[in-house]
């Protein structure tokens, strides 16, 4: 379904771009409007419950009691159950994986968001293996097949283009790096969005942090995304070289899976929709391309 044109008030709209998760207890209560609620007035709340919450940057931010993100100065953390409603106000629906937004504390196009998924321990050996061509078909065909379920819920079909960055491994931080340009189908490169994914492995899941901002403004807002990647560290005893082979979980699906996949039946997702396409999502500039600043502007130090 589209939302309603009222929710561009913040400079951009946010659509998910395949799976509509169900709100969960931790983020119902918060993220759940009242029936009679205008989208002016879930918005405002959402802002208002961001601003109440955040924290300026430098900070030591837990994460699902697996890592903590050095927040840098700069930067502004949302957590949950603030995140989730903010969320919510811009169309998106998040699960318990979901554990806040990262902001820039001036004017900046760009987001992320962080989730930790404990699906075990992510063997990485098809990484040494693994051909961007095949990954890029993988994905484009995983797309194609996830748009009869859009089309079904009165979303716009949509379709890989191409990389923004091809998926790249660090085997000695367990760090995975990819991102593909998407766009509506048969809709012109003027629409294209893109989600810039970071991955960080652990002993019980990964933790995943995703940049998104406009295509045509990746490549000056990539270093931002590997920053804060490079900022986040596992405890220890949660760490991927922790990992016990005699007694943790080992995942059911390789990493390649993270980028091509093909791992959706087994995460228990709707039979043909690709895992990858719940972290797609299209980001649309109003006139003038406003560019979050509707987000930005009450993040800063200077109370208003």
């Amino acid at each position: 379904m589209r939302l309603h044109p009222t929710r561009l008030a913040a400079g951009f709209l946010l659509t998910c771009a395949g799976i509509a998760y169900a709100a969960t207890p931790a983020t119902a209560s918060a993220a759940a409007p009242a029936a009679n609620t205008s989208p002016e007035a879930e918005q405002e709340a959402a802002y208002a419950a961001a601003k109440a919450s955040r924290q300026l940057g430098p900070a030591n931010i837990g994460v699902s009691n697996q890592a903590h993100l050095q927040l840098p100065a700069g930067y502004v953390w949302v957590p949950v159950p603030a995140a989730a409603q903010l969320m919510r106000s811009m169309g998106n629906r998040v699960d318990d994986s979901f554990q806040g937004l990262v902001f820039p504390a001036e004017q900046s196009g760009w987001f992320a968001s962080v989730r930790f998924v404990k699906e075990g321990y992510i063997k990485d050996d098809d990484a040494k293996e693994w051909n961007a061509a095949d990954l890029l078909k993988s994905l484009k065909e995983g797309t194609e097949a996830s748009n009869e379920d859009r089309v079904k819920r009165g979303i716009t079909p949509m379709e890989v283009v191409g990389w923004a960055q091809e998926p790249r491994y660090d085997a000695g931080t367990h760090r995975l790096v990819w991102s593909a340009l998407t766009r509506d189908k048969g809709g012109s490169t003027q629409d294209q969005g893109v989600n810039y994914n970071t991955y960080a492995l652990g002993r019980e899941g990964y933790i995943s942090l995703n940049l998104v901002t406009d295509a045509r403004d990746i490549e000056k807002h990539k270093p931002e995304a590997n920053k804060l990647l490079g900022a986040l560290q596992y405890d220890d005893g949660k760490k991927y070289a922790d990992f016990n082979s005699s007694t943790d979980k080992v995942a059911a699906y390789g990493l390649a899976a993270l980028v091509a996949g093909a791992a959706a039946k087994k995460l228990g997702l709707l039979a043909v929709l690709a895992a990858f396409a719940a972290k797609f999502a299209k980001v649309i500039f109003v006139a003038g391309g406003a560019a979050l600043w509707g987000f930005t502007k009450m993040f800063r130090k200077k109370e208003g």
